[in-house]
């Protein structure tokens, strides 16, 4: 039994076995796909909702999880023994998730702080597991939001996406600068400033653009120890390894990499192919 219990939502990209290891409590985030409700992590994944874009008659769309689906979470934590709870959501900037916890955490009496992780993906992810892998270590409650505080300013998270079509039929970006740059072919590369995605840079072919990131992630380690690299994809494994081995042959003292698919959450904007990764460095 832990003391400390850590929760979070799906958009953090864990891999299962990382999950099941922690002891880490995931909240689905909701997916709406003609009609029907699917919860990420529970009843859909990548593939199930690539195959599911290719036959629906209007763009799916996502929520966040509801209050009572956190205190569902809340609940069954504090019935195991947990003193406190540590909740790190995705940011809020890009979702309600934060609020919905926020509302849940006030109907108990019990300790319990929700965290805005002003990131998402495995940038969210490996805060989740600082948070766990502090807690293991017999860290206190105040011990473990210190570490949050501190690795939350080192994470570096970077996306490439072969299309700007998904992300424009999400609703977050307008439709004709999405066509605009489908007709250049332009690839964008995506960063997380201030908890929000932001597009970093324009690339007129996908080597260009992989070739721009690694670029990236150079000047956002210069000087800098890194501590762990986690090479995300959607449905694009070979894609993913391919921009490991790039990674590895600049930041060669990275013993292991964390391979995680981006949750359907994210992907329904970001769309098939997408290839990301997040750092965290010393400093």
């Amino acid at each position: 039994m832990k003391n400390i219990a850590i929760i979070t939502d799906t958009d953090s990209s864990l891999p299962i076995d990382l999950i099941v290891r922690y002891g880490i409590r995931q909240v689905p985030i909701n997916l709406h796909i003609d009609g029907e409700t699917y919860e990420t992590g529970v009843d859909i994944d990548d593939l199930l909702l690539f195959e599911k874009l290719e036959k629906v008659t209007k763009y799916p769309t996502t929520s966040a999880p509801s209050p009572e689906a956190f205190a569902k979470a809340f609940r069954a934590s504090i019935s195991e023994g947990a003193q406190s709870i540590i909740c790190i959501c995705v940011s809020c900037k890009v979702s309600a998730s934060f609020d919905s916890a926020v509302l849940a955490s006030q109907m108990f009496k019990h300790d319990i702080v929700v965290v805005d992780s002003q990131n998402l993906s495995m940038g969210q992810g490996f805060m989740v597991l600082t948070a766990a892998e502090s807690v293991l270590k017999g860290a206190t409650r105040e011990e473990v939001l210190q570490h949050l505080a501190n690795v939350g300013k080192r994470i570096h998270t970077f996306a490439l996406l072969p299309s700007l079509k998904y992300i424009a039929l999400s609703g977050r970006l307008n439709k004709f600068s999405a066509n605009l740059a489908d007709t250049l072919d332009i690839k964008p590369i995506l960063t997380v400033q201030d908890g929000k995605l932001e597009i970093v840079s324009r690339q007129r072919t996908s080597k260009k653009a992989i070739d721009k990131m690694i670029e990236l992630i150079q000047l956002s380690c210069y000087g800098k120890t890194i501590k762990r690299v986690s090479i995300i994809h959607a449905n694009n494994l070979e894609g993913a390894k391919n921009l490991q081995e790039k990674v590895e042959s600049i930041i060669p003292s990275v013993n292991a990499y964390i391979i995680a698919e981006f949750s359907p959450g994210l992907s329904i904007h970001t769309g098939p192919g997408t290839i990301g990764l997040s750092i965290l460095t010393d400093g």
